[in-house]
């Protein structure tokens, strides 16, 4: 099976910096030699931005890099043109796509697991049509007409849970028990949201916790987090951290094994599955009241 456009051009990106490193080049000196800025360059490497390298770019980062064998220099022609060439699901939704989201789209595509947490809204693979919508159109930039495809996305998102046409992704969520008592939409939205969750609950490839609210300081409080696990053992993990002031995406050792600790000490003290999908029974329950 053909790679994704996410995994090819982070297979580019990661045989730039491996090169770069190996001469004992700075960022800045690829920019500098490229004439671009550190960010592009970042970008490039870590295969989170749509930059594209030109054929005469690849060229001049085999010259910076000392480069003269025709077969590693065809090889990383190569690798630049799928990276650029290579298409994604998500292209018809390009035009309403949030500005850093397009990255987390093909990670998990690519990835093997994703270990997240959420303090605020229900986990955007785990939502319901319905409640996705709410949230989207309370957001004053989304026009209406933009909310269906916007929705949509998100449905094709969640997909990746239950295909049968590869081996789905595995997820591990904690969810703070504030967001099951949270309003988002009508009432019916709620219920249809909290019975959604019981579902995804029992399925082999989905772990879920609630963190009672009863916790009080606890690591997550900074807000959401994913981390994102590859099948490629060469392929380092990734972090996406979710905010409105813009997404990051860390892929350095020292901030994976951060957020990596955050993570496992949240689900230590989140409740077990089955007491969580217990506790979303109750839930359920409560909400099917009068």
């Amino acid at each position: 099976m053909a790679q994704s456009a996410a995994a090819n051009r982070r297979q580019l990106g990661a045989e730039i910096q491996r090169l770069r490193k190996d001469r004992k080049l700075r960022a800045a000196d690829v920019a500098m030699h490229l004439n671009c800025s550190e960010t592009r360059i970042s970008r490039i490497e870590t295969g989170t931005g749509r930059a594209k390298l030109r054929d005469t770019e690849i060229l001049a980062l085999c010259e910076l890099f000392g480069i003269d064998d025709e077969r590693q220099i065809q090889s990383l022609r190569d690798l630049a043109s799928d990276a650029a060439t290579a298409s994604a699901w998500w292209d018809g939704y390009r035009e309403v796509l949030p500005s850093g989201l397009e990255p987390l789209l093909g990670f998990e595509t690519d990835a093997r697991s994703e270990w997240a947490w959420e303090p605020l809204l229900i986990h955007g693979l785990l939502q319901t049509p319905a409640y996705a919508r709410a949230i989207l159109s309370a957001w004053p930039s989304n026009r209406p007409v933009d909310v269906d495809d916007l929705v949509a996305v998100r449905m094709q998102r969640a997909e990746l849970l239950t295909t049968e046409e590869r081996t789905p992704l595995e997820l591990w969520a904690v969810l703070d028990e504030s967001l099951l008592k949270r309003p988002i939409g009508s009432a019916e939205v709620m219920r249809e949201q909290i019975h959604h969750l019981i579902d995804m609950s029992e399925r082999t490839n989905v772990t879920l916790q609630i963190l009672p609210h009863t916790k009080g300081a606890h690591p997550g409080l900074g807000g959401p987090f994913s981390i994102l696990n590859f099948e490629d053992e060469d392929a380092a993990p990734v972090v996406y951290v979710d905010s409105p002031a813009g997404n990051l995406y860390l892929d350095k050792r020292h901030d994976v094994r951060k957020f990596t600790t955050s993570f496992d000490l949240l689900r230590a003290q989140a409740l077990d599955p089955d007491t969580s999908t217990a506790l979303l029974r109750d839930v359920a329950m409560e909400k099917e009241r009068p």
